[in-house]
């Protein structure tokens, strides 16, 4: 696992001290080890967690200088991408949310002992943002839902000026045609698309810059969000 880190964060022009890539390798020893008793991820090869998970998760930071912000990664799930971004940018603050206790549990114990530092509230996204709206310089997610879906959840979270970075593979461009009724909606606005390579495949994320006020109605409950997306 960090052999294929040191050999991968060139590839994406982060440096990273010894530090911080023997604790992302261990994040990524305790996710495949608790994978064994708890659902955490379908990737459990040591190489493959490292690319496809703690790579993955890093490319926000070639893209973005998180130094100093406030972040939430909405819908983490393991801890990604939020843990490896709080470990590589310590400088971060981070709250990480998923509505599933059991695993906010688990990181709850695990990042103390690795020495991260993170807020981690189990609840759903359209529901704590009502103690939160518009307070972070970021929402991020991976692999939550499409992208016209995923905004409706990021958005207000996110103050005006900040940014949501949405992770997005192969179906990007798509996602993002499809979202363009959402994006106006919000208050967004696409500042950028970075597609990084990574183990054969295209890691895609979409940049947008939050330039108005969320309308105060925006995020409806799931089951509308689902029912009709923007």
């Amino acid at each position: 696992m960090k052999n294929t880190l040191s050999q991968g964060l060139p590839q994406l022009g982060l440096a990273l001290t010894q530090e911080a890539q023997d604790t992302l390798s261990k994040f990524g020893e305790a996710v495949i080890e608790q994978n064994k008793v708890m659902n955490l991820t379908a990737i459990t090869e040591p190489a493959q967690v490292a690319k496809l998970h703690l790579l993955d998760s890093l490319t926000l930071l070639a893209l973005e200088d998180l130094q100093g912000k406030k972040m939430i990664d909405v819908g983490c799930g393991a801890g990604f991408p939020g843990v490896p971004v709080k470990i590589a940018c310590p400088g971060v603050s981070l709250t990480l949310l998923d509505s599933l206790g059991k695993r906010m549990t688990w990181l709850e114990s695990i990042l103390p002992a690795l020495g991260v530092e993170a807020k981690c509230v189990t609840a759903r996204a359209e529901e704590f943002v009502e103690s939160c709206r518009e307070s972070y310089d970021i929402a991020t997610s991976r692999a939550v839902a499409r992208l016209n879906i995923l905004l409706e959840l990021t958005a207000p979270y996110v103050k005006v000026g900040g940014k949501v970075l949405a992770m997005k593979g192969m179906a990007a461009e798509e996602e993002l045609l499809e979202a363009k009724n959402a994006i106006a909606k919000l208050g967004l606005k696409v500042e950028r698309v970075e597609t990084f390579p990574i183990d054969g495949t295209a890691h895609t994320v979409i940049a947008l810059k939050k330039v108005a006020p969320t309308p105060k109605q925006y995020p409806r409950r799931f089951s509308k969000i689902k029912q009709s997306p923007f």
